[in-house]
């Protein structure tokens, strides 16, 4: 599926959610589970925790049905979460929106808070990620040199 680029509800220009075409009456929980890749369990979840921005629509017989911008914004949240953004945070930035228009600088404030933790993350990752290769190229150099065996290793004492 391609993706595209638009405006969405949160004022951003964000990456189309990968969900495919949603019927009119929208998709079960368990077609939105498969679109959205994360559990009904899940979607529940984020239901109960108030992280959605609208109220989840539902059947006659009380099933929900999952439209496409509801497709859209558990992405979001998906990404968010996996980023590292606290439930809590995701909370806000859901009531933000849910809010509408008017909150906008606090929804920017939110993001950049955001994306400067993640950024942090990110180099400590590099800096561990230094220390690995580092570790890899001594082995293989070792062991290429045949003197694998005079690698450091914790020893009991005599």
């Amino acid at each position: 599926m391609l993706e595209i680029k638009q405006h969405s509800a949160s004022g951003a220009t964000e990456p189309k959610a990968r969900t495919g075409t949603v019927p009119a009456e929208g998709v079960t929980i368990a077609e939105a589970a498969r679109r959205t890749g994360v559990s009904a369990h899940t979607l529940r979840y984020y239901e109960r925790a108030g992280l959605v921005v609208s109220p989840v629509d539902r059947t006659s017989g009380g099933r929900r049905r999952y439209h496409e911008l509801d497709l859209k914004w558990i992405v979001i949240c998906t990404k968010l979460r996996a980023t590292g953004m606290p439930i809590r945070g995701i909370h806000r930035y859901a009531e933000l929106v849910a809010a509408g228009p008017g909150n906008e600088a606090e929804r920017l404030a939110l993001m950049e808070a955001h994306r400067a933790d993640v950024l942090a993350k990110l180099a400590e990752t590099q800096e561990n990620l230094k220390m690995i290769d580092h570790k890899i190229e001594k082995y293989r150099g070792s062991m290429a040199a045949g003197d694998a065996g005079r690698l450091w290793a914790p020893v009991s004492p005599p």
